[in-house]
């Protein structure tokens, strides 16, 4: 595989893996569904959590499969968002400013754009990507 089509870090999913009871890598790897069902219920009591130490690797091969390379990175984007995503540092690294503004001002309007990026960050980037190759 081209060190380029690498667009997630097994690394990253170790780091986010640590806040896994959360859900934390599994929205970085593309599982919304499963991310949130660990949010509420803290890595499935913390089993789901242990065994997904081992699934990693995995996750991060669909992942680099599923998501479009390109100038923005996938790993700094969910760092951001995953340590400060309340201020919106994420938005304005993607080049949207105006909601990063806002949730600046409005701590990720409350929370719930926060909680749609966890969602949506994927594509977001895969998205921009997609554009910044398809344009240069």
């Amino acid at each position: 595989m081209d060190p380029r089509d690498d667009t997630h870090l097994k690394s990253i999913g170790y780091l986010l893996w640590i806040f896994g009871f959360l859900g934390a890598h599994r929205f970085y790897y593309g599982r919304p569904v499963s991310g949130t069902i660990w949010f509420f219920t803290l890595g499935l009591l913390g089993i789901g959590w242990l065994i997904d130490l081992f699934l990693i690797p995995g996750m991060d091969r669909a992942a680099d499969r599923r998501f479009q390379a390109g100038p923005l990175d996938y790993s700094l984007c969910w760092i951001l968002l995953t340590f400060v995503g309340v201020f919106g540092i994420h938005r304005m690294y993607m080049g949207k400013w105006g909601t990063g503004l806002l949730y600046l001002i409005s701590a990720g309007f409350l929370g719930v754009g926060v909680l749609y990026d966890f969602w949506t960050l994927n594509s977001q980037v895969s998205e921009a990507n997609h554009e910044a190759v398809v344009y240069a």
